[in-house]
């Protein structure tokens, strides 16, 4: 409904809980209450009864008229009436009558439970003789019933009533019931309350990590280890979430490599398909070239053919580097003893350059890794020193180690690489000079199989010009 309150939890559950005590004092205060009652007319009872068999003992040996006398001067209670009754039911004495009513006494309770038992009792009953409320307790002899009765004043229905000063302390613990129920649902309401936040937050979507704010109990407890699982699933499923983006992305960033690389390769290819096919035109269509002319047009062939199968050479490569670490082959590799194999198959290369290769890479340097490709990192960058620097010397050298890897340089004292082209250079198919390296026979993806394969080893590599000439690519290799 529109208009309807809402109660908290905590008013709810207080109230609930204050309702339950006070209906289990009120029937405890209502069970003492009638049981002191109950106390006080039998006490009462007793003291009549006691009355009553002195007076019978009296009886048996004394006149009524004695009795009288006694009854004077022993009554226990002031305005206590003595009545003495047949066993046909006929008022024989009354201390409170001058002249005895002839009217039967059988029908009254007292007198028929005294006849019946012994003994009998009415709390309260008017007497038509004395126009007066009494207490009656009868009591029977061999032929006679001794009744006292007491009058129903005031005084007496104090006597009578319960003591309340304990219905007075009753209620002090009833308010102090009260009291503790309302902080206790206080806080118990209070966890409620923020359990109900946190489930609406979780329903939302909505971060929860505040577990400070419950008390240090049961309940808290429990409200902290539920918010705790909740957050750690939340930190499972983002971090689920996260690795799915990153796999996502990673598969998108693939496609859009793949497809660029499917792009540059087409490209790539080209030209050195449209001059062998220029190549073996002419020679098909002029069948009577010139010897040194015709093999001219091989040669170009055979090095546009080259250029092709270094082409796919790298293609290759790069992908079962992408293919990732867990297909490729690993094993121990003395990178000092590597580059002295690469350099010792390049020395032809170096002579016809005019340049000088020194390796200053301290022995023991072992790398778990893959031969062919930690091979392609050094050779690559000797190569495209060799190719591109323009200078006199290449150093190869172990700057650092730490127990988890190792850093090389490959350096040269050439003329060294444009800044702006720094950040592109390892990027597939990125030339600085189209037309040099493409004359060079380069396929443009030297650099980017170096960091492909750095990075298949669990490393990092960049390039930086040298002072006063030259260029360093320094990369690190986990060992």
């Amino acid at each position: 409904m529109a208009g309807r309150i809402r109660l908290s939890y905590h008013t709810r559950l207080f109230f609930m809980l204050l309702g339950f005590s006070w209906m289990l004092v009120a029937c405890f205060v209502a069970f003492q209450y009638h049981r002191e009652k109950i106390y006080k007319v039998e006490k009462l009872e007793g003291q009549l009864q006691l009355f009553n068999a002195h007076m019978i003992d009296a009886l048996q040996t004394d006149s009524i008229d004695f009795l009288a006398t006694i009854a004077r001067q022993r009554l226990p209670i002031d305005g206590l009436r003595v009545s003495v009754v047949g066993v046909d039911g006929s008022l024989v004495f009354d201390n409170t009558l001058d002249s005895l009513p002839g009217e039967n006494h059988l029908d009254r309770h007292e007198i028929s439970e005294a006849m019946r038992i012994g003994h009998g009792f009415t709390i309260r009953r008017h007497s038509r003789s004395t126009d007066n409320v009494y207490f009656y307790s009868a009591t029977r002899g061999d032929d006679l019933i001794v009744r006292s009765a007491v009058p129903y004043s005031l005084p007496l229905h104090e006597v009578l009533e319960a003591d309340r000063t304990f219905l007075w302390f009753m209620g002090a613990v009833t308010l102090a019931m009260s009291v503790l129920a309302y902080f206790a649902t206080r806080r118990i309401g209070r966890t409620v309350t923020r359990l109900n936040r946190f489930a609406e937050k979780a329903e939302r979507g909505e971060s929860v990590y505040d577990t400070e704010a419950f008390p240090h109990d049961e309940l808290g407890s429990i409200s902290t280890h539920i918010i705790r699982l909740y957050a750690r699933l939340q930190r499972t499923m983002e971090e689920r979430d996260s690795e799915h983006r990153r796999a996502m992305y990673e598969q998108e960033e693939k496609n859009r490599i793949k497809k660029q690389l499917t792009n540059n390769i087409n490209h790539e290819l080209k030209t050195p398909v449209a001059s062998i096919k220029v190549c073996l035109e002419t020679i098909l269509d002029h069948r009577d070239l010139p010897a040194r002319k015709h093999w001219e047009f091989v040669e170009l062939c055979y090095s546009h053919t080259q250029r092709l199968t270094g082409l796919l050479n790298d293609v290759a490569a790069i992908t079962r580097m992408d293919d990732g670490a867990a297909n490729i082959a690993k094993e121990p590799v003395d990178i000092g003893e590597l580059v002295e194999e690469i350099a010792h198959s390049l020395s032809g290369q170096l002579q016809k350059s005019g340049m000088s290769l020194s390796v200053d890479i301290p022995a023991g340097s072992v790398v778990e890794g893959n031969r062919a490709f930690l091979c392609s990192i050094f050779r690559n960058l000797i190569d495209n020193a060799i190719a591109y620097s323009g200078g006199s010397e290449i150093r190869v050298r172990r700057d650092e180690a730490s127990a988890e890897a190792y850093t090389f340089s490959v350096s040269d004292n050439g003329a060294g690489i444009p800044d702006e082209h720094l950040e592109r250079i390892f990027e597939r198919f990125y030339r600085i000079d189209k037309g040099r390296s493409r004359l060079m026979g380069g396929t443009g993806l030297g650099l980017a199989i170096v960091r492909n394969a750095v990075q298949l080893h669990g490393g990092t590599i960049y390039a930086a010009n040298r002072y006063p000439s030259g260029v360093a690519f320094i990369f690190t290799l986990s060992r």
